[in-house]
């Protein structure tokens, strides 16, 4: 249902190597670029992440409830894309653990403050 999500920055240069990190884990690389914005996902399908200096000219700030849910493969790949993002600057807002049965998660912060988190769904036994 999601085609992409932006993200506002104050620093785009820094912001890239987080966000190229993270891509390169979950198989992906940029797939638009000019000097105030990048995206990242795979060219023709499925939902991709963008970053770019707001276009109105005033400082990015952070959307307070915003979650950007990035959808991992298995438990090991939100184990890795939370410590990729702890690797590159980004800040712990919850380790790798069930959130509740078959939801399996790890939350944290880019550069510029915005939340993101790494998932998976498995089924569940019943």
């Amino acid at each position: 249902m999601i085609g992409y999500v932006t993200l506002g920055t104050n620093d785009l240069a820094r912001g890239a190597v987080f966000y190229d990190a993270l891509a390169r884990e979950m198989g992906v690389g940029r797939m638009m670029e000019t000097e105030r914005f990048i995206a990242w996902g795979a060219p023709g399908g499925g939902a991709g992440v963008g970053l770019t200096k707001p276009f109105d000219g005033d400082r990015a700030t952070v959307g307070n409830g915003v979650v950007v849910a990035l959808e991992a493969k298995d438990r090991a790949q939100v184990e890795r894309l939370y410590a990729i993002a702890l690797q590159h600057g980004g800040t712990d807002e919850g380790k790798p653990g069930e959130r509740f049965p078959g939801f399996y998660a790890a939350y944290f912060r880019d550069l510029d403050g915005n939340k993101l988190n790494a998932f998976v769904m498995e089924a569940v036994p019943g």
